[in-house]
């Protein structure tokens, strides 16, 4: 199962669907955010697409209010776990925080074969070393608003072989 792994959208809603358009035409089924939607409308567009979304909401509040009236009204295509989440998806255990302090401790479990985090609008794939004497995926999109970033950045990731790539989303220009 291939999925699209991002955080930190800022309200940058075409720059999320846009990252989410691109990973549904390589395939991906499902969508991973990992906090700082800000506010509903962000989400819109990425729903429309078709792709169930799974989202956590992160230290930028906005409005928890309307994202989860969106995820009720969302027939299933918004999951709206709050403030943390533990997901399984194409057979993994994944864990979504926002804050990376966090997924290095959850990582470091080995209960999950998958910690997802953003928060430092830094994109990282790293195997973390667990007590169980293996590893666990430890990944950060970054920023797929790309702000306090020198790119946008969001992560295609492939659950079936454990395989995770650094996208950069170019900036949208408009010609005249």
């Amino acid at each position: 199962m291939k999925v699209c792994i991002l955080s930190d959208s800022h309200d940058r809603g075409p720059m999320m669907a846009r990252a989410v358009g691109i990973a549904m035409d390589e395939g991906a089924e499902a969508v991973i955010h990992c906090g700082d939607i800000i506010g509903g409308n962000t989400l819109r567009a990425s729903i429309k697409l078709g792709l169930p979304i799974h989202a956590i909401h992160g230290n930028n509040l906005g409005d928890p209010v309307a994202i989860a009236r969106l995820a009720h009204n969302s027939d299933g295509m918004l999951i709206y776990h709050g403030g943390d989440a533990s997901i399984q998806l194409g057979g993994r255990r994944i864990f979504l925080t926002h804050y990376p302090h966090i997924g290095h401790g959850m990582a470091c479990t080995g209960d999950y074969d998958l910690v997802c985090c953003g928060h430092s609008h830094i994109a990282e794939l790293k195997r973390q070393p667990n007590i169980l004497g293996t590893s666990t995926w430890l990944i950060n999109p970054g920023t797929v608003a790309g702000l306090g970033a020198p790119q946008a950045t969001w992560i295609m990731g492939d659950l079936a072989n454990m395989e995770f790539e650094i996208r950069e989303l170019s900036p949208v220009t408009n010609a005249a």
